[in-house]
């Protein structure tokens, strides 16, 4: 087990690698980079302060550095702006710097906000942990135990009404059932029960130590049931049919044989070989939902987290965050398909990766 752990170690270096690479490629070669909305921002007061005076300022024909904002400006300017975003150097050279600073996980500052990415992402990560972790908890709790209960009662009433429902909360989107949650029960139209925004209420610092912990589970309460909703049907599913493949082979007919209840095959054979197809998806969705799926709910109820902060950084082109929180992610990512890896052998000691070549 340790030869696999080391090589699993070994491979997340080429892989980070391969995808900070090719991120990077498809990132320089979108256009409106920041050194452009900079030298849009000057041009666009070049041209209003002209404008005012009742002049036009001479726009030269050709760009200066190739960037078409460049028109009219100094060149020097443009220079320095391009050595203040780092552009001043080639595109390889760029990425090999960046690679060496974030080996010792320096990632720089944000262009547009004063503060380094690692503060951001400090500072934004209790919101996207609150939501990611009481999503991941709520959803597990809910859809083991049914999935479990429709796989021993398949096809009956109980069953096709469960996956009706399950059916209908997957095709409504998580962001739509936000707003339903909103219009009936934050003072939309009808109910007034819970608040709008926020992870915490203004006055969150004085309260008591009681007092601050319903507050904050008072706020989580819509964002979370909107995240849940959408959330648990496939894990229901996939528990249900990994427990109707298991229930029918050979071991659990001869366990039944044997006389033992139906709850002691059921958790004592069945629940550990059906919960391996269920564990090797938990890192993809903890990466989901901790990274990804929180995006529109943090803009609806007003979240600043790290989905909202990725999609902003993006948009801005605020390259230092795009990149600092790629590498963060998907290392964390890589990292937690090695620990779901290492949990296989806890639910089944069977299973030998030591087995496995390269």
């Amino acid at each position: 087990m340790l030869a696999y752990i080391i090589r699993r170690l070994l491979l997340i270096i080429p892989t980070l690698f391969g995808i900070m690479l090719i991120n990077f490629v498809i990132i320089q070669a979108a256009p409106g980079g920041p050194v452009e909305q900079m030298l849009a921002k000057l041009q666009g007061m070049e041209t209003g302060i002209a404008t005012r005076m009742g002049g036009g300022s001479e726009v030269s024909s050709s760009s200066e550095g190739g960037y078409r904002g460049a028109q009219g400006l100094d060149p020097q300017l443009v220079e320095d702006i391009k050595k203040l975003y780092g552009f001043d150097k080639p595109a390889h050279e760029r990425f090999w710097l960046m690679l060496k600073s974030y080996l010792v996980f320096d990632f720089g500052d944000s262009f547009y906000r004063d503060e380094s990415v690692i503060g951001l992402i400090v500072e934004k990560l209790p919101v996207s942990i609150s939501l990611g972790l009481w999503t991941t908890l709520l959803v597990y709790l809910i859809s083991i135990p049914l999935g479990i209960k429709k796989a021993v009662r398949h096809g009956t009433p109980f069953d096709v009404a469960t996956s009706t429902l399950i059916i209908i909360g997957y095709a409504i989107p998580g962001f739509l059932f936000a707003i339903l949650l909103i219009v009936y029960f934050a003072g939309g139209s009808y109910l007034d029960w819970f608040p709008l925004r926020g992870l915490t209420s203004p006055d969150f610092d004085q309260m008591g130590t009681l007092e601050k912990l319903l507050d904050y589970l008072w706020h989580m309460v819509l964002p979370v049931t909107a995240m849940v909703i959408g959330g648990f049907a496939t894990l229901t599913m996939l528990t249900k049919n990994s427990f109707l493949d298991e229930i029918h082979k050979q071991y659990v007919l001869t366990a039944r044989a044997k006389g033992l209840a139906e709850r002691q095959v059921l958790y004592g054979h069945v629940f550990r070989n059906a919960m391996l197809l269920i564990i090797a998806g938990l890192p993809a969705a903890l990466v989901g939902i901790f990274f990804t799926s929180s995006l529109l709910i943090e803009v609806i109820f007003s979240l600043d987290g790290l989905g909202l902060l990725g999609f902003e950084s993006a948009l801005n082109r605020d390259y230092p965050v795009v990149f600092g929180t790629l590498f963060i992610f998907t290392l964390i990512g890589l990292l937690l398909k090695l620990v779901g890896d290492i949990t296989y052998t806890l639910v089944d000691p069977r299973i030998d990766f030591d087995s496995r070549e390269g």
